[in-house]
């Protein structure tokens, strides 16, 4: 089982077809700091964020409607989801581990049920 840590780096998708590969830049929260803050206060995020363990997210003060996708612990999509500000999200029992990009983003990128992700920690800061 990874180590996870606050820090950046990067979430690829590959197209089960063979397609492009996606590679999206990827914030990561591992703390409980870093989990309950989440996106709150902010009015966009560029790329996505991985809130690491976790198994349900709400859009409470949330400025702006949320993609969501719930992964299991291989890093496979168990659901993918879009939350309007002020929403409670059901639980995932299979979910590990939460993805959250603007609205739009997860289809733009491909991420539906089924697929597989790769995350790539590079940098860690020391909070």
């Amino acid at each position: 089982m990874a180590q996870w840590r606050n820090g950046t780096g990067t979430l690829t998708v590959t197209d089960a077809q063979g397609g492009p590969e996606e590679v999206i830049p990827l914030r990561i929260a591992a703390s409980y700091r870093a989990r309950s803050r989440g996106l709150l206060g902010q009015d966009g995020i560029d790329g996505a964020l991985m809130i690491t363990p976790c198994g349900s997210v709400h859009s409470f003060r949330m400025r702006f409607t949320i993609d969501v996708a719930y992964l299991d612990r291989k890093f496979r999509v168990v659901a993918v989801h879009t939350m309007k500000p002020g929403r409670l999200g059901m639980p995932r029992l299979r979910a590990r581990h939460v993805i959250e990009a603007e609205a739009g983003a997860m289809e733009k990128w491909g991420l539906r049920p089924g697929v597989r992700v790769a995350i790539d920690q590079s940098e860690v800061d020391g909070k």
